[in-house]
């Protein structure tokens, strides 16, 4: 994506807009061309190599900003590394070691401590050369190696030019986002496989969330802004921004964000108001360049998933693709959990949280009287320095990362079951005061 510096937009009557280029326009479908070319022939050489390569091609233009996040891009889509047969400070250690040994090398004339230093370092590179049982501009190549600007360039991702500048258009619109307050999305009423892959898509960028609404009504969807947040904002921030191509190959949306305006005038001066960015899953400006998608991972139940079976137990786990009915909200659980009894709860694992948005949820649960399901959090991505003091069988909130051993007692404990987690069922005393399990509403 674009740093800050070279995302441009422009704003009429309160909304705001990202300055986009032509993606077909001949000049500037060269000038991609010669990027990518440049890149290209600097392959297996150094990123100084290749930015020298760069600066001198964009020169003093005044598409500058164009050419610098062009360029910005293509370096995304490079991967740079350390080329050296030993670590460079090995490499140091035994160096600066010799060449301790050999100081001070001084001399009354100018001309011979020249040399007599010249002739020291070819000594001191000769000597750990022969310890590393390597040549001398091997040692000469790796001693700095490790430096970015002396990374090699390894891998590149080549865009074609076309490619690159839809690249580009998304990029600038991505950095409008940056700044959101807060962003809803309309979801018109479809299938749920296609409503589910938005859903999905919320969750694994970790966006806060909540959702309003029904299947045959459609939903209401409120994404918290990354300049909503007092703590950890820099980190989610992003989250907004990468989520935008995802939600990009999705159908049947319409989306209006609110965007911090940025106040120029000095701290006396009224704030402006804050600006709408609009989009619809209509538009035709701009490109995903995501492939179109397998079902988008979650990377918290994902991990979770492949440590559960270790430990065995009574609950087996798998993913939901379930999205259901809460009345005025829906619960859309990422995965469900089955006992070996028959009883299920379903498992949202929460990306980042703030105590509210999980205070908010329990309350959605508590007027439906729906009793079968989890969360589970980590502390590590609340994004909030309120304490998340809640007690509730049906939360489960990590240091972390997520303790599949402690997933099975919450559930036990969300389940009412009051027998630990590895007793087969058939061997538990009947009756008790555990409900009988309800269908949920989907």
């Amino acid at each position: 994506m674009l740093t800050a510096d070279l995302a441009q937009s422009w704003q009429r009557n309160g909304r705001v807009f990202p300055k986009l280029v032509e993606a077909d326009d001949a000049t500037l479908l060269q000038t991609a061309a010669e990027l990518i070319g440049i890149v290209r022939d600097n392959y297996e050489r150094s990123r100084a190599d290749l930015e020298a390569a760069l600066d001198a091609y964009v020169g003093t233009g005044t598409d500058y900003r164009i050419l610098r996040g062009l360029i910005k891009l293509l370096t995304d889509v490079c991967t740079f590394e350390t080329q050296s047969r030993h670590e460079p400070s090995e490499i140091r250690q035994k160096v600066f070691l010799q060449a301790r040994a050999r100081h001070p090398i001084s001399s009354s004339n100018t001309q011979d401590e020249t040399s007599l230093i010249e002739n020291a370092r070819a000594a001191v590179l000769a000597e750990v050369a022969r310890q590393l049982a390597c040549s001398v501009d091997e040692i000469e190549q790796g001693l700095y190696a490790d430096l970015s600007s002396a990374q090699r360039l390894v891998m590149f991702d080549e865009p074609d030019a076309a490619s690159l500048l839809e690249r580009y258009n998304l990029a600038q619109a991505q950095a409008v986002l940056y700044r959101a307050v807060e962003m809803r999305l309309s979801v018109a009423p479809q299938e749920a496989v296609h409503a589910r892959a938005i859903f999905d898509a919320i969750k694994a960028y970790g966006l806060v969330h909540t959702i309003a609404g029904s299947a045959h009504a459609g939903y209401e969807v409120t994404l918290t802004g990354p300049v909503s947040m007092f703590h950890r904002s820099q980190k989610y921030g992003i989250q907004m921004a990468v989520f935008l191509p995802a939600l990009l190959l999705c159908r049947g949306w319409y989306m209006r964000a609110e965007i911090a305006a940025k106040n120029k005038d000095d701290r006396h001066t009224k704030p402006h108001a804050n600006l709408i960015y609009e989009l619809n899953h209509a538009q035709d400006d701009l490109h995903s360049h995501l492939l179109p998608a397998p079902r988008v991972s979650h990377e918290l139940p994902e991990k979770l998933l492949t440590t559960w079976e270790r430990g065995g137990g009574a609950w087996t786990l798998a993913p939901s693709v379930e999205v259901i009915d809460l009345g005025a909200s829906a619960f859309v659980p990422d995965l469900v959990a089955e006992h070996i009894g028959g009883k299920r709860v379903y498992i949202e694992v929460f990306g980042f949280w703030t105590p509210a948005h999980l205070a908010a949820r329990i309350k959605d649960f508590e007027r439906e009287r729906f009793s079968d399901w989890l969360i589970v959090a980590t502390d590590e991505l609340r994004c909030s320095r309120d304490p998340a003091a809640i007690a509730s069988p049906h939360v489960l909130i990590c240091k972390a990362t997520l303790d599949a051993a402690l997933v099975r007692l919450k559930l036990d404990e969300a389940a009412g079951l009051e027998t630990p987690f590895d007793v087969p069922a058939a061997k538990k005393k009947k009756g008790g005061s555990r409900k009988k399990t309800s269908t949920p509403k989907s």
